[in-house]
């Protein structure tokens, strides 16, 4: 069957594609939740002055991606995580807690579906993850796993020394 998309099916297509799909899928998901129009002659006419404003929309939405994948590559992420002797971790540090990061340090809201980790991140350190933003454009992000003594603040330990030299000054 013959269908118009409306929104972004992923490994289908985007939205204003004519894809041909089996009935069963058209007929239970993609027709019932509104993500698909059936290709009628009226409904292809239709797409056809639509096509401009589609068009627009993707450009919007291809720009935005390009903007946020700068923005994630630019960025470390820190995730704070139990630490064990050796740098092994207590459990392992999952896509939503990657996720969660991302949107407290980089303000940007990623879904934890969309985070792709080669391997699972059970020891501390640097690591990378992969986050698909839209289509093909993907943004590799660097993960810096460990505990609250790993990212203290380099300031404080000379901010405790400069204290001790008043203090032994007095």
């Amino acid at each position: 069957m013959k269908v118009i998309l409306l929104t972004e099916v992923k490994g289908k297509g985007g939205e204003g594609d004519v894809i041909d799909v089996r009935d069963g899928f058209a007929n239970n998901y993609l027709l019932p939740q509104g993500k698909a129009l059936r290709a009628t002659k009226g409904n292809l006419k239709q797409l056809e002055n639509r096509m401009a404003n589609i068009a627009v929309r993707e450009e919007k939405r291809v720009a935005e991606a390009t903007a946020t994948k700068a923005a994630l590559e630019a960025a470390q992420v820190k995730v704070i995580a139990r630490v064990g002797e050796e740098g092994v971790l207590f459990g392992s540090v999952t896509s939503a807690q990657i996720a969660e990061a991302i949107k407290e340090q980089a303000g940007v809201e990623v879904d934890r579906r969309d985070i792709a980790v080669k391997h699972a991140i059970k020891t501390a350190g640097e690591h990378t993850a992969v986050l698909a933003l839209y289509r093909d454009i993907k943004a590799t992000v660097t993960v810096l796993v460990g505990d609250e003594s790993t990212f203290a603040a380099p300031a404080e330990p000379e901010a405790e020394a400069e204290e001790a030299t008043e203090e032994a000054a007095e």
